[in-house]
């Protein structure tokens, strides 16, 4: 506990001196050592207001090559960070691996008093902020980050000493704020909220290490060994990839086999109802935008089954700049040095408008999972992190909706044979497509659990019968603008 902690420490100067070169030659040597092993790390500075953050950051960066880390100060709650999920903006500092992220506060200031008053501190906790934020550590850490959480203790008294030494200094008064006397008032009540912060997310592999910042030399010292000796634990010590803890059994529902798609809808009745849904949709896309309300919609299904095409019908008629389109091939490098859902978390849409994922996030748990790219522990892993995901934007507000779009085996080969022999449309169709036709059981097997496992009441699945493009990509518009009328009603 905060309020246990003696914040004397002191350190003299003669100590200083003769401590702090070994110091910085070590964390030198030990930032090449992390370059070599790929380690992405990232160190996060919370604490006190006037505890020395600033100062302890410029300190620590001193040894290290500029080329390779970077500092992210978080600063104030602004309007575009409003507009996204809590996590969102912290997703975009994370660094490559090999790279270190320096943070002057984090994804856990948005829970403290100083940020939120207390109706919405009440608010972020009911909606689930200790889950997303553990949740979300977890998941780094499982990707094989190293995550150093550094808290600045000083006392109410040594705050106040400092609060007063920046107001005289004309060139730092502007420093000190309202609430920043406000938190040293009532500072009790903040060194509960601080503590109930740490405990909430303090875990095994990402734990809270307080720093005495009383004495400014001791602290630093102390964030230097903090840092030097979590970063060797790490390299010395191999990484237990631990499989998550789900129910594996022969007796997946065979969800796809128990869906005929051979529903059709005649002309006529396509027109109508096509005019009809694209008109709903243009009126509800104004109407989220108006109300501030995000929508994600991912297509997945079979090659050949029509997902480019639900998706022109579903936005001929939105405002282009309301929306967006993100096709999703295989990931790029710098896409692969970071946790798989980086690169999908970072194109989530702001909110009031929409962003629709030909393809998404569920590759891991098919064609990383048939074609064996990834071992299966790691890819049983995504379910849970999908779930977390999902569960995180829709916290936000976001409406999730997730299509499966299915046609048979032969209308499949129909297709393929048709854009073959088709010379405007043969660079629709690749090898890959005939590979991944050769899987076709394969991948029955791994829809069937992905829709099993990834299937919730906020974020559903929605199979779509194919067979007929006319009538699947009626059913996605009107299932699309049903949800959405729903949500925003």
């Amino acid at each position: 506990m905060l309020s246990e902690v003696n914040t004397d420490v002191f350190m003299g100067k003669q100590e200083y001196k003769e401590s702090i070169k070994l110091l910085e030659n070590k964390l030198t040597d030990l930032q090449q050592k992390v370059i070599q092993a790929g380690l992405p790390v990232i160190i996060v500075f919370e604490g006190w207001g006037a505890a020395g953050k600033g100062t302890h950051i410029s300190r620590l960066v001193n040894p290290l090559d500029p080329r390779h880390f970077d500092v992210r100060t978080t600063g104030k709650m602004n309007e575009e960070k409003k507009m996204r999920p809590f996590l969102w903006s912290y997703w975009t500092y994370l660094p490559p691996k090999g790279e270190i992220v320096i943070m002057d506060k984090s994804w856990h200031r948005l829970i403290l008093p100083a940020v939120r008053n207390i109706w919405e501190l009440t608010n972020m906790e009911s909606h689930g902020f200790y889950f997303d934020v553990n949740a979300f550590e977890r998941q780094l850490t499982d990707a094989g980050y190293l995550i150093i959480k550094l808290f600045l203790h000083i006392s109410k008294d040594e705050q106040r000493r400092r609060f007063k030494t920046l107001e005289k200094d004309p060139t730092m008064a502007w420093r000190i704020k309202e609430h920043d006397w406000k938190q040293n008032e009532n500072y009790a009540q903040h060194e509960r909220q601080f503590e109930k912060l740490m405990k909430m997310t303090s875990t095994e592999s990402n734990p809270w290490h307080v720093i005495e910042s009383n004495d400014k030399r001791h602290a630093t010292c102390k964030i230097m060994r903090t840092i030097i000796d979590s970063i060797e634990d790490r390299l010395n010590t191999p990484v237990v990839d631990v499989p998550p803890k789900i129910e594996i059994t022969d007796k997946i529902p065979k969800l796809l086999q128990s869906v005929s798609p051979d529903e059709t809808i005649d002309d006529a009745e396509y027109k109508d109802a096509l005019n009809y849904y694209q008109d709903r949709m243009k009126m509800l896309t104004n109407k989220m935008f108006m109300k501030r309300r995000s929508a994600v919609i991912a297509f997945e299904g079979w090659d050949a089954a029509g997902k480019g095409g639900a998706i022109k019908r579903l936005t001929s008629e939105v405002d282009p700049r309301c929306y967006t389109v993100v096709p999703i091939a295989a990931p790029r490098p710098q896409e692969l040095s970071r946790q798989y859902l980086w690169r999908f978390m970072v194109k989530m849409p702001k909110d009031g408008h929409l962003t629709i994922f030909d393809r998404s996030w569920f590759g891991r748990v098919l064609i990383e999972r048939v074609d064996a790219l990834t071992p299966e522990h790691i890819w049983r892993k995504a379910y849970r992190e999908i779930n977390e995901m999902e569960q995180h934007l829709v916290a936000h507000g976001t409406i999730i909706l997730k299509f499966w779009m299915h046609i048979d085996k032969d209308e499949q080969l129909k297709r393929f044979e048709s854009r073959r022999d088709d010379p405007l449309k043969q660079h629709k169709l690749t090898e890959d497509d005939w590979h991944n036709r050769s899987k076709w059981d394969d991948y029955v097997e791994a829809v069937n659990e992905m829709l099993l496992r990834t299937h919730t009441p906020h974020a559903p699945w929605i199979i779509v019968e194919s067979n007929s493009k006319k009538f699947a990509r009626i059913k996605v518009l009107q299932t699309v603008t049903d949800a959405l009328d729903d949500a925003l009603r």
